[in-house]
């Protein structure tokens, strides 16, 4: 909810043409046969890029971010950027990720809503595409992404890498395209989406679409604080929930009261409002028809579909392979990184922490020590 004195949230927290364009630059490309059925009949995908390509463009490494991630992965808040980079730590001169030594991509995905093409951007039409946009599969995803590496002259990258959201596009490359990719890093992350990953997804999509501002999916000429930022701010708080640990939680915050309010008298525990306070910050940044547009195609994510199981996907990958879990992750357990591990031939490596899903966005020191075994 929106405090006495505070703008009222917006309708969209989308990147809209018009907007400044940042650090951004965009491939198009034409028409897409999707893997689900159906077309999309042009894409644009923004993408950032840190250091240089070499003279054989054998020093490109392709990072995916995961679900509200985008391509701004390092840079402080500035026009056209409302959030500081999500991995700062591990790119830059002398960090894991060198840019002195390596030319670093990151793209916003297909359906997001920081610049590529997703439910707020406008169809051929000039019209926003909301309702209809099609179902789009990690392995649509990917496809898009071939553009760009083609359009920057990236035939093969010397590492694809990404966390959660960002390490099903990751492994998809190295199973759809093995010949473009030298090395593969998967964290927290799994082979298929399961049912408990699944199930925890449906009520957050029902809290989005059972919004009255959702007004089923085309609500972008709203007033502002009349889209759907309540039904947005509750999928955050259950998807929050998923990202840490209880141990965590409990340390934290105990059975506190929230600073000046009593709980049992109508106030909050502290931990409520540190759920308060992550919806309100994802209203302000993000987009609800691409939160949906990507909960469901993280829903589809099962490399094993149509190329006979997991294990048969997984030998189509000949990229040298580095596959993490983290130890308190109850969302993607630490039993699903290995398993992939395995079928990649591989060991799994641990990322002990006590942050649970997020730890991939935090435990940078353990991250970076994975990015360079992985480029060494």
């Amino acid at each position: 909810m929106t405090s006495p004195g505070e703008d009222p949230q917006p309708v969209t927290g989308a990147w809209r043409a018009g907007d400044p364009p940042g650090r951004r630059q965009w491939v198009t490309g034409g028409e897409l046969r999707l893997d689900a059925g159906g077309v999309l009949p042009a894409f644009s995908l923004a993408y950032e890029t840190w250091g240089t390509l070499n003279s054989d463009a054998s020093n490109a490494v392709l990072v995916e971010h995961a679900l509200t991630g985008d391509s701004h992965i390092t840079g402080p808040i500035e026009d056209g950027h409302p959030t500081a980079g999500w991995w700062s730590d591990l790119i830059g001169p002398g960090r894991a990720m060198d840019t002195d030594e390596l030319f670093v991509v990151v793209p916003n995905v297909l359906g997001g809503c920081q610049g590529s093409t997703g439910p707020s951007s406008l169809d051929p039409d000039g019209k926003p595409w909301g309702s209809r946009f099609p179902l789009v599969t990690p392995r649509d995803q990917v496809v898009v992404e071939t553009a760009l590496a083609d359009a920057l002259g990236v035939a093969r990258w010397a590492a694809v890498l990404g966390g959660s959201m960002g390490g099903m596009r990751a492994l998809e490359w190295a199973v759809m395209f093995p010949e473009r990719v030298e090395s593969l890093l998967v964290l927290a992350s799994t082979a298929a989406a399961s049912a408990e990953q699944i199930a925890w997804a449906s009520p957050q999509l029902h809290a989005i679409t059972s919004d009255p501002g959702w007004r089923g999916g085309d609500y972008y000429d709203a007033a502002p604080g009349e889209g759907p930022h309540r039904g947005l701010g509750v999928a955050r708080r259950i998807a929050h929930v998923t990202y840490r640990s209880e141990p965590e939680l409990t340390d934290r915050f105990g059975r506190h009261d929230q600073d000046g309010e009593d709980a049992l008298r109508g106030g909050r525990f502290a931990i409520e409002s540190y759920l308060d306070h992550h919806a309100d910050k994802l209203v302000r940044r993000f987009d609800a028809g691409s939160y949906v547009t990507l909960t469901r195609s993280m829903n589809a994510h099962d490399v094993g579909r149509d190329r006979g199981g997991v294990a048969e996907a997984l030998e189509r990958v000949t990229a040298r392979s580095v596959v993490a879990g983290v130890d308190s992750d109850r969302l993607y357990p630490l039993y699903q990184a290995k398993s992939l591990a395995e079928g990649l031939g591989s060991e799994p490596a641990v990322i002990t922490s006590p942050y649970g899903h997020d730890s991939f966005l935090i435990e940078t020191d353990q991250i970076a020590a994975l990015v360079k075994s992985l480029l060494g």
